[in-house]
């Protein structure tokens, strides 16, 4: 018997890498992690990306989250929610304790086939009467113990046990080994590290959670997640990315017929400030009322004010913000793109994968390259290729129809074709995955980053509107940069990092490595011997080697006069640089000495020397 492991890979319970390493070989993506078992499934291979919003947001409709103590609950729990309605899926997963040597919590969601089903789940709920707490009725229940019924004959088995957790480094660096060639390991690498099933449904759960919570004063209020969750680029356990709209589009249709108009509170004239006292509110009421959500923090004097949060029930690190409806258009086109060849994604994943690897991106804010750069370094490489992939941004825009229209609350257009179907263009290029790695590094390695910018609305290099060291032009807002926190550094950083990747790919071939060697994705991933042989930038940019205070000791001047140097204490990986600082600090001693020897000799002989000191200080004051 085989069961499903966390990476939602079947797997044996004494040997799983033997069936795993069978599976990877297959062209097909594994049944098993696609967890199918479903009356009803949602594909997001949709023609819309608003259509695959509109059935991921179906799907959590429809679905309620359990806490359970194991997987081993769901039969029982099955059957108990049986006497609602019908269940089309139910998923498990699991999140790590919070300290170490806590259990881990188990957690199963349960879609039913109608959403009166999950209303009539939730309404049947009650409250913890031994554990006082805010009472705020939600989609996140626990199942209690009661007594044992007789369990049902039919029930949907359980689609993925741990669900939610990715294939850990070791298990995916033998998964590569094992793999025919490169372009095998591109599509395992994309397979068992993108965001699956249980991630998506778990993120639209968050989504509901904050929706639901602002209807009942907020009627036509909408959360729009963005960003990696949702543009088919994102990784398991990416974070969140949530734009709220009070105001939504619906509110805009309204009748103009009507004599009856709502009162209003009167806003603050800077728009600013009142999203900024609007977030704050909304932060209290996530910290206070919603369950599962803490470590609510509150960024308001951002160029966009966020709230961040992490919600423990699905563990997720959510970003909240209001009013930039650019960034939700922003991850639809790069959903189309994704959706146009099936090359794209793969490709995308590998390259920020390795980019990761290299330590060109980092988690947090700063001067490096995000992972969003990355993707529009990726695009502008499909377009600009002689027989294109990818079409120009500006085609898009050209298609567009009437029911396109889309303008910012920042008057910003964003009307581009959004049916793909509607799309007239076809690529010719049939290049494998492998090759377009290597074409990508090549291309990269060669490319004018001085003089040169990116433009994806015309597939084709511009040149640069300022200094910018990185310079790709915003499609939607095109006076703008997304790169324009990247300095000439990490810029340089990047480019030799490329170079370093075409090699290793090319001196580490299956071909020609010996058995057990690390080759192709493996050692661009993972390769730690050839570190000391590729070029870093300390070669461009000379950082400082060593602290000014390192070069004096405290010591004092009479033994430092006449006592031999200290052996450094600092270590040096330069012997020239050493002895220079060597040198200085034995000249600095000897200065040292003779004025330590002036100082006392002007004080045997009394006020004669002070006075002399005198006069040449007058002397000087004079001359200056």
């Amino acid at each position: 018997m085989y069961r499903v492991c966390r990476s939602g890979w079947p797997c044996s319970q004494n040997s799983s890498f033997k069936l795993l390493h069978d599976l990877v070989r297959r062209t097909a993506v594994p049944t098993a992690v696609k967890c199918v078992p479903t009356v009803r499934r949602f594909s997001d291979n949709a023609h819309t990306f608003e259509s695959m919003l509109a059935g991921r947001r179906a799907e959590a409709r429809r679905s309620i989250l359990v806490q359970v103590s194991s997987e081993r609950s769901y039969p029982e729990l099955a059957t108990y929610c049986g006497q609602f309605g019908t269940i089309a899926s139910a998923h498990h997963y699991c999140v790590g304790g919070s300290q170490q040597g806590d259990e881990d919590c188990h957690y199963i969601v349960v879609e039913f086939d109608e959403p009166g089903a999950a209303d009539a789940a939730i309404g049947s709920a009650v409250f913890n009467e031994e554990k006082p707490g805010v009472r705020a009725r939600s989609i996140f229940l626990w199942f209690r113990a009661g007594p044992k019924a007789k369990l049902a004959e039919k029930q949907p088995k359980l689609g993925a046990v741990e669900g939610s957790r990715g294939v850990d480094s070791g298990e995916l660096r033998e998964l590569l080994l094992s793999a025919e060639g490169v372009e095998d390991q591109l599509k395992v690498l994309h397979r068992t590290t993108c965001l699956n099933d249980v991630g998506k449904r778990l993120r639209f759960l968050a989504v509901r959670q904050v929706e639901s919570s602002l209807q009942g004063m907020f009627p036509q209020a909408v959360a729009f997640p963005f960003g990696s969750s949702v543009n088919g680029f994102g990784k398991m356990g990416c974070d969140l990315d949530i734009i709220l709209d009070l105001d939504s589009e619906a509110n805009l249709k309204q009748s103009k017929s009507s004599r009856l108009v709502f009162h209003t509170k009167a806003a603050n004239s800077n728009e600013r400030t009142q999203v900024q006292r609007q977030l704050e509110s909304i932060g209290d009421v996530l910290q206070l009322f919603l369950p599962g959500v803490n470590s609510v923090r509150r960024i308001l004097k951002a160029r966009v004010p966020i709230i961040k949060y992490h919600h423990e029930h699905l563990d997720l690190e959510i970003d909240l913000t209001m009013n930039n409806m650019t960034g939700v258009h922003m991850s639809e086109l790069l959903y189309l793109f994704g959706q146009i060849d099936q090359r794209v994604q793969p490709l995308t994943c590998c390259v920020r994968r390795w980019a990761q690897a290299v330590g060109l991106t980092n988690h947090a804010p700063g001067y490096w390259i995000t992972n969003f750069s990355l993707t529009m370094l990726v695009m502008y490489f499909l377009q600009q290729l002689s027989e294109p992939i990818l079409p120009p941004v500006n085609r898009l825009f050209a298609n567009a129809t009437r029911s396109d229209l889309r303008i910012s609350e920042d008057q910003i257009s964003c009307s581009f074709l959004r049916d793909l179907s509607k799309l007239d263009f076809k690529t010719t290029n049939a290049t494998p995955l492998d090759d377009l790695l290597l074409q990508f590094f090549e291309f990269y390695s060669h490319f004018d980053f001085n003089q040169r910018a990116i433009s994806l609305n015309i597939g084709a290099s511009i040149l640069k509107p300022d200094h910018s060291p990185l310079y790709i032009v915003n499609p939607l807002e095109t006076v703008l940069n997304v790169a324009k926190n990247v300095n000439l550094e990490e810029t340089e950083l990047f480019r030799i990092q490329v170079r370093n990747a075409l090699w290793l790919l090319d001196t580490h071939d299956r071909a020609t490595t010996a058995a057990g060697d690390e080759w192709g994705l493996v050692s661009l991933l993972w390769n730690k011997s050839t570190v000391k042989e590729r070029i870093t930038p300390q070669m461009f940019f000379t950082k400082r080697l060593l602290n000014v205070r390192d070069i004096f000791d405290e010591t004092d001047a009479k033994a430092t006069a006449t006592t031999a140097p200290p052996p450094a204490t600092t270590e040096y990986k330069n012997r020239t640089v050493q002895n220079q600082v060597v040198g200085i600090q034995r000249a600095t001693r000897e200065q040292i000495g003779k004025m330590a020897k002036h100082t006392l000799s002007g004080g045997e002989s009394g006020t004669s020397t002070t006075n002399g000191g005198g006069v040449k200080l007058k002397r000087n004051a004079k001359r200056r």
